[in-house]
């Protein structure tokens, strides 16, 4: 298993512990669609830690509405883990990252 300091230097930018409002929309399970509301915990200008009340598969993409911004982009699920609260930690990457879809100032972009 990586070390932690591992997985920092693998980043490719920092992430900002927040609490940004998030709606989450999928095919869901048996081709149900999914609208739910959930929680980004931690961003980076590549992906997000979200909680929210479902398990997707892994590798799966999903749509996130950011609820500050209004706008939307889609996402892969790679990491599910259960949380105590019944709810699940999603990691999640953003599959075009062309813009700050989290609206934040992360340290390690230069102001040039």
């Amino acid at each position: 298993m990586a070390s932690a300091r591992a997985m920092i230097e693998r980043r490719r930018s920092s992430r900002i512990l927040i609490r940004i409002p998030v709606q989450v929309f999928s095919d869901g399970s048996f081709g149900q669609p999914l609208d739910t509301p959930a929680e980004a915990i931690a961003v980076s200008r590549f992906g997000a830690l979200l909680r929210a009340p479902f398990s997707p598969a892994l590798g799966s993409r999903i749509e996130v509405l950011n609820r500050v911004s209004q706008e939307t982009q889609e996402f892969r699920v790679v990491r599910v883990q259960g949380a105590d609260d019944g709810n699940f930690e999603l990691g999640i990457e953003i599959l075009y990252p062309t813009r700050n879809f989290w609206h934040v100032h992360f340290p390690d972009e230069s102001f040039a």
